[in-house]
């Protein structure tokens, strides 16, 4: 070869950016790569195995034999299971699904439709227990300075983001694009992605692990609200002081005004709460939030308090303060003057502390992979897409993303949201365009996929797909496998 004779490019058709490559380079996603001329993927199929005995939660089978209901059974231990992990795309969209397998179960012809879906409709959406406030409902999300998403309503002792979509992917700078598609692909392969919230505080969010809130690892969600702690631990606190206070960002509770309080005998104590009253012992808007007591920004918790009702309050009468995940909690003795006084903590008070502490379950972060199954991903298991759709609402189809079962939304299309911590690692990629690839599979008896219309011709027997080099796991492994190319990250050069 001369000098001036180069190998010719090859051109990737995987996706829509349609990548020019180089001989032993790869692909912009780093996905693709051309070896001797030729399109190779880097990552292997992905087939799970003995997936019951590791406890793993993977997509359920039909049992029992023709005319059987879905039993919502594991994956048996026994039968390999083809994920769309490392299966391909359908791009462009006349493709049939890069792998239709078909496979005996129970005596039932079975076919799993596997392929890695281009996702644009997507996103995640994130859970984070803890009591903190992290930003006010509505404020922007972002990741290195770009909106990547927006705080939502708060669920019971948790926050909760909604990260990505396609406006995020498409609808602004191609920074913002960019930036959104790194961080959702780092966060459903269960990388840790650190955000900061507009006028609130900065996160480190990994899937599994404990939130980051402005560089302390969060350790416990909270066991309720005020009122309900009230509720719970009332009978414990009885005999040992004339008054409790559990503080909350939402609703602070007040033992001897509660109906807790009421039905153990306990009588007024004089001691008023900031805030607005609800209802008896129940009290609103005592602070601000925050990251101190109770999600509040308090860290004297005497600053809820107003000044002593001389008709009810007496010197000596004993206030326990404490925080609804136990974390935080002081003892106070009222003075002549009816003023709290610190006071040392009896034993009793400390251990019931503890006793809230213990009854919190640790505070980790929750992330959930959501995407909509477009056209060219249904046309590559159907030439007509909308039977699949109708297929999966009257539960012919059963969808599932990398062997995990995956909850599908009601109403129109095919709408999925699956926890990625049921998913093998590594289970996600991406395309510059910028989308994520998500693997989606559908399992569906052989009959009824003839009937929607499905490419019978490319159904392929289970051995031959095992001949080829794949990727095996036994369980949803949290470690970052060694085999994958995934690790890509925009501006790097292959």
């Amino acid at each position: 070869m001369t000098e001036r004779e180069k190998p010719e490019k090859i051109r990737c058709d995987a996706c829509p950016v349609l990548c020019y490559i180089a001989e032993g380079r790869s692909g912009a996603c780093d996905r693709y790569a051309n070896h001797a001329g030729q399109l190779v993927r880097l990552d292997p199929l992905t087939i799970i195995e003995g997936a019951q005995q590791k406890g793993v939660k993977a997509v359920p089978f039909l049992q029992g034999g023709e005319g059987a209901e879905w039993d919502g059974d594991l994956l048996q231990g026994s039968r390999p299971f083809v994920t769309a992990i490392g299966a391909g795309t359908t791009y462009p969209d006349y493709k049939p699904a890069p792998f239709i397998v078909s496979q005996e179960v129970e005596g039932v012809d079975m076919v799993t439709v596997v392929t890695e879906g281009i996702f644009s409709y997507c996103g995640v959406k994130v859970k984070i227990d803890t009591d903190r406030h992290l930003g006010h409902e509505r404020a922007i999300v972002r990741a290195e300075g770009e909106a990547i998403g927006h705080v939502m309503t708060s669920e019971y002792g948790s926050k909760m983001l909604s990260l990505g979509g396609v406006e995020h992917l498409t609808g602004g700078s191609k920074k913002e694009g960019r930036v959104t598609c790194d961080a959702l692909l780092r966060l459903c392969n269960r990388e840790a992605v650190e955000v900061s919230i507009d006028d609130g505080a900065t996160v480190v969010i990994q899937a599994g692990q404990a939130p980051i809130v402005n560089g302390v690892a969060e350790k416990l969600m909270r066991v309720g609200c005020g009122s309900a702690a009230i509720g719970m631990f009332a009978s414990q606190w009885v005999d040992h002081v004339d008054d409790v206070i559990v503080v909350d960002d939402h609703i602070t509770g007040q033992l001897s005004e509660h109906q807790a309080g009421k039905f153990l005998g306990m009588q007024p104590t004089g001691i008023r709460i900031n805030g607005r009253r609800s209802t008896p012992g129940r009290y609103f808007q005592v602070a601000q939030p925050g990251t101190g007591w109770g999600g509040t920004d308090v860290e004297n918790p005497l600053d809820i308090l107003k000044e002593s009702d001389p008709r009810f309050a007496r010197p000596g009468i004993r206030l326990f303060m404490v925080s609804t995940t136990g974390e935080q909690s002081a003892y106070f003795e009222l003075d002549e003057a009816l003023k709290p006084v610190a006071r040392p903590m009896p034993e009793a008070l400390r251990a019931s502390a503890a006793r809230i502490a213990e009854n919190c379950e640790p505070s980790v972060c929750s992330v959930l992979f959501m995407g909509g199954a477009g056209g060219s991903l249904r046309a590559g298991v159907t030439e007509n897409p909308v039977r699949l759709t109708n297929s999966v609402r009257q539960s012919l189809a059963h969808v599932s993303c990398g062997g995990a079962e995956a909850y599908v939304w009601p109403g129109g299309g095919i709408t999925v949201m699956v926890d990625v911590m049921d998913m093998p690692s590594n289970a996600f990629g991406y395309v510059p365009t910028p989308a994520l690839v998500a693997p989606i599979e559908f399992t569906m008896r052989m009959e009824d996929y003839a009937a929607l219309g499905g490419h019978v011709k490319e159904v392929r027997a289970l051995g031959d797909i095992l001949a080829r080099e794949v990727r095996r796991v036994g369980q949803v492994d949290p470690e970052s496998d060694p085999h994958s190319r995934r690790n890509f990250r925009w501006g790097a050069k292959p």
